[in-house]
Formats: C-alpha cells, sequence, structure tokens
C-alpha cells in the first residue's frame, strides 16, 4: 500500500486525507495543534457560497483598497508597511487583473462540483453541522453595488450556478428579520451554510475511521525530496523524527509557502487577515430577531450565519498585514454595529471574537497539483473560499495523486478507457 503524507489539520488537509482514504492509500495528517481545525477552520463565516465565487482581481477592488488605506475599520485594509512578500503578491494580484472574468467562471465551477460531495460525504459519515440549506441572500444597498453583482451573476452562471435578483419587498420575504433600507438583492436558493469546526472535527473522526493515522501536535521542521519520494521531519514534544512517505500533499495554509521553498516550490501564499464574531442567542426575543437564511452584505463586506437556535456568526473584512493574528477592538466593533443595525433585536451582550489568517494566492485561485518534484502536491490558498471549494480541489489531488502512485491502476483505466 502507498503511503501518503498530508500536511495541515485544517479544512483543506482533513478534505484531502479523506478522499486519499477513500482511494485506498495509507494516508497519515500531520496537524501542529492539539485538535484538527484550530486555525483558520475554527470559526468562519459559515457559509458554503458557490455565489460568492468572484475572484477578486478587478480593478474595483484596487481603487477601494486605496481608498481605505487610512480607515482603521476599513472592510479592505492594507497596512502600509511594505515586506517583499507583500509588494510581489501585489503585483501578481494586479497582473492577474486580465484574467477576473475566466477566473471567477472557474470558481463557480468549483464550488458547484464541491459540495456535491461534500454533502455526500457529511450524509455518509453521519457528520451534523448546524447546516441551513436555505439559500444565500446578497443585498445591496445602491445601484451601482447591484448593477455590479448582476454582471457577476451571468459569470456564475457559466461555471453552472443560477442565482436571480430580487426586489427589497422579495428580500423581507426572504428574511424577515432584516432591518434598513436597500436597493435590492440577488438569492441562490442552491448555497448553504453551517459551522465548519464542527464539519471538519467530524470528518476528521471519519478518516480514523477509515484508517488515516491523524498525528496532532506534530510541528513539521522539514520537507525534503530524493528519488524515493518525500521525507518529513517532524517534532512531537521532545522528541524529532523523520519519516518517509510515498507522496507528500501540503494543506498547510499560510505555512505552505515556507514548506514549498524547502523542495524548490514558489506557491506565494499571503496570509489575509479575517474576523468573526459569535453572539449567543440566550432568549427567544432574541432568538426571534435573528436571521435564519444566510447573508452577505457587499458593502460591509459582511456575512452573517445561524448556527441552531443559539448562535449568530457573523465573519468578514480583510486586512493585509502579515502573519499578525491579534485580535483588534476596532476592527470587531464593526462587526457588532452591524448586527445592532441590521438586526436591532438580537441581543449583542455575549459576542466571542475571533481572528484568523486565511492563506490566498495573488489570482484568488488555490493552488491544486503536483509542484516540481513527482513527490510533491499542494492543496492551499483558497482564500476566503476554503470551506466552500474543499471538496472539489480535495478530490482534484486526491485523484492526482493517486494516478501518480498507482500508475498500474492509471494505465488499467486509460486501456479501459480508450
Amino acid at each position: 500500500m502507498k503511503t501518503i503524507a498530508v500536511i495541515g489539520g485544517g479544512i483543506t488537509g482533513v478534505t484531502t486525507a479523506y478522499a486519499l482514504a477513500q482511494r485506498g492509500l495509507a494516508v497519515t495528517l500531520f496537524e501542529k495543534h492539539r485538535y484538527p481545525a484550530m486555525e483558520t477552520s475554527y470559526a468562519n463565516g459559515g457559509q458554503l457560497s458557490a455565489s460568492n465565487a468572484e475572484v477578486w482581481n478587478h480593478w474595483s477592488t484596487v481603487r477601494k483598497g486605496v481608498a481605505w488605506m487610512l480607515r482603521r475599520d476599513a472592510p479592505l485594509l492594507v497596512r502600509p508597511h511594505p515586506t517583499w512578500h507583500k509588494l510581489s503578491w501585489f503585483a501578481e494580484f494586479l497582473a492577474a487583473v486580465p484574467r477576473y472574468r475566466d477566473n471567477t467562471v472557474a470558481t463557480a465551477r468549483m464550488a458547484v462540483a464541491a459540495r456535491e460531495h461534500l454533502y455526500a460525504w457529511a450524509a455518509q459519515e453521519g457528520i451534523a453541522f448546524d447546516q441551513r440549506r436555505q439559500g444565500i441572500l446578497h443585498i445591496y444597498r445602491d445601484k451601482a453595488g447591484f448593477d455590479h453583482a448582476a454582471q457577476v451573476t451571468k459569470l456564475l452562471a457559466q461555471g453552472g450556478l443560477p442565482r436571480r435578483g430580487v426586489t427589497p419587498q422579495e428580500m423581507r420575504a426572504i428574511e424577515p428579520t432584516l432591518a434598513g433600507d436597500y436597493y435590492g438583492g440577488f438569492y441562490t436558493e442552491s448555497d448553504s451554510s453551517g459551522d465548519i469546526h464542527k464539519f471538519t472535527t467530524g470528518l476528521a473522526r471519519a478518516c480514523e475511521r477509515r484508517g488515516v493515522a491523524l498525528l496532532c501536535q506534530r510541528d513539521v521542521l522539514a520537507l525534503a525530496v530524493d528519488e524515493r519520494g518525500a521525507s518529513i521531519t517532524v517534532r512531537h514534544g521532545d522528541v524529532q523524527d523523520t519519516c518517509d512517505f510515498d507522496a507528500v500533499v501540503v494543506c498547510a495554509g499560510t505555512a505552505s509557502r515556507a514548506l514549498a521553498a524547502m523542495v524548490g516550490d514558489r506557491v506565494n501564499v499571503y496570509p489575509v487577515k479575517g474576523y468573526s464574531i459569535t453572539v449567543n442567542l440566550p432568549d427567544g426575543a432574541s432568538q426571534a430577531a435573528a436571521p435564519t437564511v444566510s447573508l452577505l452584505d457587499d458593502a460591509t463586506k459582511l456575512v452573517a450565519s445561524r448556527f441552531g437556535q443559539d448562535r449568530l456568526r457573523v465573519a468578514g473584512t480583510a486586512e493585509f498585514a502579515g502573519y499578525d493574528k491579534d485580535i483588534r477592538a476596532d476592527r470587531i466593533r464593526p462587526l457588532v454595529e452591524w448586527v445592532e443595525r441590521c438586526f436591532p433585536g438580537v441581543s449583542t451582550k455575549s459576542v466571542v471574537p475571533w481572528a484568523g489568517l486565511r492563506p490566498m494566492m495573488p489570482d484568488t485561485m488555490p493552488r491544486v497539483g503536483r509542484g516540481r518534484t513527482p513527490f510533491v502536491f499542494y492543496n492551499t490558498g483558497h482564500g476566503h473560499l476554503g470551506w466552500t471549494l474543499s471538496a472539489a480541489t480535495a478530490e482534484m489531488v486526491a485523484h492526482e495523486v493517486y494516478e501518480a502512485v498507482e500508475p498500474a491502476a492509471g494505465r488499467r483505466r486509460a486501456a479501459l478507457a480508450a
């Protein structure tokens, strides 16, 4: 049996391990924390949102970033501290602007495929994760935002995702608790929401049932390759050990860049910081006043998702500040104020803040597939769509790994296809 290592126990690492185990490979997953899903997969916005597949490489994003640079509470905040990493990333970001349309269509196509795998895995493994299949409503406060969304809707349709424009009156019918004045919205009935942490930890348990060795509290110190395969040096407490594998898949989020450099690959992932709050809904009045349909507010770049009866998750914003994980009060405050403005009946006495680093490639497309050597593969850089795309990219990389390490099986399939 071929041995495969997966580095990283977030949503991409766990889904990759699961997809590899389904193919009968011997999988070892290394995670640096005590449990899986303790970083970016811990408290995101909760949306499985193919409707949010628009890539960021658009001149309007650039203009907003420049205009908001001096606003501490801006939805998109670029800290003006130049580093080579940040400068190279933004240069490649601008270079990808001409591919905006094609990449948006491709991302939508991946997102539609991903949710079918994810739904099937959750049903097969009995994973409860507070899923709500009530769609996602995008809300717009002015004509310019709505008109841009109409153009995006055409691109999403090319990727196989239908969504429809709705009037303010229809928005109220879809989500009666929403307060405020809006120009209009777009509603995607096929999207859903849920708790990424519950899903990822549930799928991790399923991986173990399928024979995956889940090794937590392992710091990966080195990654190397030779003519026989890949080796990983890890530290567990005071013990350091090196293990050999037929192949390795790097799913290490923002750490993927450094790991790739160890084997001569360039994976220019940047840590784009996002924030969330979990609003506890302690009483019947707050529960009745909170939304049940997942929302995305385009003007504030915030999303909201309801988890069960007693939790509301609000998340968003993007901050380019390097590997800073600090939870800043001036970045959390706009999220709380958004809840108080849009859902005034919800109590904000009990709010749990969080911040995480989204691993994002300059073209805001995930890096999936083989590196320079035949033994190292990547599934990383998903940015704001990590959960939405994870099941599709896991299937993609698992297929490629299997074809590489089991060439006889690949040749048999090719012969049958011929």
